[in-house]
Parts: C-alpha cells; structure tokens; sequence
C-alpha cells in the first residue's frame, strides 16, 4: 500500500517529504489545515491524539513523531543505506543525534530564543553552550554525522538546525552552515523544498 502523509508545509511535516524522498517508498500528501485547526478533527485525532503533525500511515503502521517517522522510514526501506544495521557499531552514533534533535537542540533553541527561565540540569536539554558545543562535536569534519556516509540522521539532525538558523533560533556557525549547504545539495532535499514552497503557494500561504 502507498504510504500515506498528513502533512502542512507550515509543520514539521515538511521534513518527512525529504524522509520519504531519501529512502524512494511510495507516498501520497494528505493536506491537513493546520491553520483551520484540522488537526484536532475526530479523523486526526483517531490516529494522533496529540492532534499534531506529522502523521504516516504505511498500512496498518501508525507512526508520529519526526524522529519516530526517520528512524521507521529508514529501518523499513533503507536499512544498511541510510540507517547502520544493528550490529553497526555506528548504529549508537545515529541513535544518539537523531534523538538529540528533538530532546535537546528544539528545547534549548526555542528556551533560550524566546528567554524562558528554566534550570539546566532540571530541563533536561543543558545549556546552551553544552548544546552548541554538541552540535559542533557532531559535525566535526563531516561531511555527514557519520563521516562519508549519509545518513537519515542527517535529515533530523541537520534538518533542525537548519530550520534554528533560518528563524533566528541558533546561531549561524561556520561549521553549520557549512554543513546545512551540503545537505540542502542533495537530491531529495531540493525536491523536498520545492514540494513544499508548491504547496504553500497552492495553499496561499506565500
């Protein structure tokens, strides 16, 4: 069965058109407006009760949450190519940075962007130099999170702290930048930006 995406491009729904691009499986956009409140329908909710997007149906598979999606995606459809095999010592590597995204680096951006006051120990997500200095060691010399190969924790990982810095969120490094420009010369990621920029046009959201 063809995959099935809800999606609205002002979500992070957004990235899983890269996901689904990266690892070729069949998919259809199911448009859900976000901004007519859609996502708290009975339909949605059935399937989310977060009443949040993204959510992707693969037959009787259920799965929301970005990081859940990626790691699903790539097990299911790409195993060995964009996700190490479990016996992969790189395979804690790919764990571990896929989860930091949203566990630490969304948390810490958007606690300190917008100065909430919070306990760096309590929070769970560190402080802010810890979480640069992270991003920074994940990087390293690259190109990707795993050396040579691409990953789908690229797509998570570098997915967000592209997103932080196009908003103002994070700040714009060197080594970031650097990083966020090779992977938005993939493929899939120039479709994935271009589907979307469709969408929102079709939509009329600019």
């Amino acid at each position: 069965m063809t995959i099935q995406l809800y999606h609205h491009p002002r979500t992070r729904a957004a990235n899983v058109i890269w996901m689904l691009e990266e690892v070729g499986a069949d998919y259809e956009i199911r448009h859900v407006d976000a901004q007519a409140g859609e996502q708290k329908s009975a339909e949605i909710l059935a399937l989310n009760p977060m009443g949040k997007l993204p959510i992707l149906v693969d037959g009787d598979a259920v799965v929301t949450e970005v990081a859940a999606i990626a790691l699903y995606l790539a097990d299911r459809y790409a195993a060995g190519r964009l996700a190490p095999a479990l016996d992969d010592p790189r395979r804690g590597t790919y764990l571990r940075w896929i989860l930091f995204s949203p566990s630490v680096i969304e948390p810490n951006a958007i606690a300190n962007s917008s100065g909430w006051p919070y306990t760096a120990g309590a929070a769970g997500w560190g402080t802010k130099e810890a979480m640069l200095a992270s991003i920074e060691h994940a990087i390293g010399d690259g190109p990707f999170l795993l050396g040579e190969q691409f990953s789908m924790a690229d797509v998570v990982f570098g997915g967000t702290v592209g997103w932080m810095m196009l908003f103002g969120m994070l700040e714009k490094r060197p080594r970031f930048e650097a990083y966020v420009a090779r992977l938005n010369e993939r493929p899939a990621r120039k479709y994935s930006l271009a589907k979307n920029a469709e969408i929102m046009k079709e939509l009329g959201l600019g």
